[in-house]
């Protein structure tokens, strides 16, 4: 997996309308999180309604999953997920997971307006998550969640 310090790989994606997204042109308006994820995942449906909290502040959230349109868009519905959906299914040989080397989903990577990651991170490690959201700006945990300190990917 691409480790903080490495450059980011280029990438350009279709999102749920067919429009193509590249990672360059999000870097041009700041620093991006980028989310890899399956609908799937026991730990994606815990950490992506928490990072859904932090979306709109001063990072930008990209999400990337690893399935099909219709049901990435029942996963954003069923766990109250708006964050902006990229698509990279097994019908395209997973390149972007497989660009950034991931064994693991969900995966995170913070990249920063010069292509270089300056996060990496796999599962959910409630203080990184912490930590990110300082970083955006907005708070992500509230006192009433009863949020796990770790869980693997």
């Amino acid at each position: 997996m691409l480790a903080a310090g490495d450059r980011a790989p280029a990438f350009s994606l279709p999102d749920l309308d067919g429009t193509t997204r590249t990672l360059s042109e999000m870097l041009e308006n700041g620093p991006v999180l980028v989310v890899l994820y399956k609908v799937s995942c026991p730990v994606c449906q815990l950490a992506l309604p928490y990072l859904q909290r932090i979306s709109g502040g001063e990072l930008q959230i990209v999400t990337i999953s690893q399935d099909d349109g219709p049901a990435t868009t029942r996963f954003m519905s069923a766990f109250g997920v708006s964050m902006a959906a990229l698509l990279d299914t097994q019908n395209s040989g997973y390149r972007v997971s497989n660009a950034f080397g991931i064994t693991h989903v969900p995966s995170l990577f913070l990249i920063e307006p010069d292509g270089v990651i300056s996060f990496a991170g796999s599962g959910f490690h409630k203080a990184e998550l912490e930590a990110l959201a300082a970083r955006a700006g907005s708070p992500m945990f509230r006192p009433e969640d009863n949020v796990p300190a770790w869980k693997a990917g």
